[in-house]
């Protein structure tokens, strides 16, 4: 084990102190920040006229909804309940692009359902909410108090407002934080080609200018295979390590800088708050200042990043020893540069299935084949991050575990595959790689 140690460490000090290591560390985090922001950006675009119908059949708001009219929101009335199917499929209602219904006892059960048909971006959600409050703030004033609206104000509970998809009203289309699973495990995949690439470039390079012999004069085959996972394996932890610090920070930034939750109490004075919080328009302001949306709620209070991360780490590891392992016997078994470069197409579509894999459980988590994809080794990293994106009830935690042990019992018997053909295959020049070289060498003791 010393002499696989010592090989480990010359093949990490070779990658930290190569400059396309270095380049990879910052301006791979850097992309990946960019490309953040402008979903952030672009995320909370919407139409800029949204049609809203309300549902109000006891006529509560008497067909009025605001004094002053919102130039980017339509408020029409209907005095009949429309259920989420008319809703989705009814060609009346096909001109709005959201229906607030008004249940008979919304004035004492104070809950009011909302459905969408492209989901809104906070900033909509937030609006509504504050016009059809400030509605029924008026009509209990008028109606059931002597106080005045600023009075009111400090006393009254708020609405609750429950919004559904009206294509999907049980909310059971979880595709957001599913796609945030599939990002990790695009991040596995990415991390152990470029480093998988780096194994067979690393085998392949001692074999053709022999170098290795001369290494083999000293260490065992095994000992030669185990260091050069294992160093070019720290060196993608490192690599991984310096990804999370730098993008962990510039999220800090963005979070604080940029996209500020202005509803946060830690972010504006409290004082100040308790004088003007009864002035409507100041809450207007507030709600109209955020320009969340989908996206920036998925990163910044869906994602449990705690756990994401510890998973991601032991799926890494694990399908790194397992993809690192096949990545080496290739490489050792070649005859030639050539055999080397027909053979990343086979590599290629292996990954390229983890990906499918991973994109099939997106869009059919609960499917047949996303069972399949969970627990075969070559895709289980990819889709199991979409899993645990989604997450897991209580009763299904089990699938994620038995889905790691059997690709940790994978990569140790690919381990001990690519061990048994590294050590035949290793010295041999020249020959044209077959099925049968394989077969022979996993033969020989």
């Amino acid at each position: 084990m010393k002499h696989s140690w010592l090989i480990a460490m010359r093949e990490l000090k070779e990658r930290v102190k190569s400059r396309s290591f270095l380049l990879m560390a910052l301006l791979g985090p850097i992309l990946v920040l960019g490309l953040t922001y402008l979903l952030f950006a672009l995320g909370g675009s919407e139409k800029k006229i949204l049609n809203v119908l309300i549902m109000d059949p006891q006529e509560i708001m008497s067909g009025k909804i605001m004094p002053k009219e919102d130039p980017n929101i339509k408020y029409s009335f209907t005095n009949t309940y429309v259920d989420f199917e008319e809703f989705a499929k009814y060609e009346e209602y096909q001109k709005f692009d959201i229906g607030v219904e008004l249940n008979e006892k919304v004035i004492s059960n104070k809950h009011i359902k909302v459905m969408y048909r492209e989901t809104p971006s906070e900033r909509v959600k937030t609006r509504i909410q504050y016009h059809v409050e400030r509605r029924f703030e008026e009509i209990f004033v008028k109606e059931f108090t002597q106080l005045s609206v600023q009075k009111f104000r400090e006393i009254k509970q708020p609405m609750q407002f429950h919004f559904f998809n009206v294509y999907d009203p049980k909310n059971t289309d979880s595709k957001l934080s599913a796609w945030a699973g599939y990002f990790f495990g695009l991040i596995i995949i990415l991390f152990i080609f470029l480093f998988g690439m780096t194994i067979l470039r690393s085998v392949s390079k001692e074999k053709s200018n022999r170098i290795v012999e001369v290494i083999l004069a000293s260490v065992s085959a095994r000992q030669l295979l185990v260091g050069k996972v294992i160093g070019i394996g720290i060196s993608a932890l490192f690599q991984f390590v310096l990804w999370s610090i730098i993008i962990g920070t510039g999220l800090f930034i963005l979070r604080e800088t940029v996209f500020i939750d202005l509803l946060d109490p830690s972010n504006f004075n409290p004082q100040q708050m308790t004088q003007e919080i009864a002035n409507a328009s100041m809450q207007e302001k507030l709600f109209a200042a955020r320009e969340y949306n989908d996206f920036v709620e998925l990163v910044y209070e869906r994602i449990q990043f705690s756990s994401m991360l510890i998973f991601f780490t032991l799926f890494f590891i694990v399908a790194y020893i397992f993809y690192g392992s096949f990545f080496a016997a290739v490489g050792a078994s070649m005859g030639s540069e050539s055999d080397g470069q027909q053979y990343i197409i086979p590599i290629m579509s292996l990954l390229l299935l983890a990906l499918y894999g991973g994109y099939y459980t997106v869009y059919y988590p609960e499917g047949p084949w996303a069972n399949v994809f969970a627990f075969l080794p070559f895709t289980s990293p990819v889709a199991m991050m979409v899993k645990l994106g989604i997450g897991f009830s209580a009763n299904d935690s089990w699938e994620l575990f038995a889905s790691l042990g059997i690709l940790l019992g994978s990569a140790l018997l690919m381990f001990y595959l690519a061990g048994k053909i590294y050590q035949n295959g290793i010295l041999q020049f020249g020959h044209r790689l077959k099925a049968k070289h394989f077969i022979k060498w996993l033969k020989k003791s």
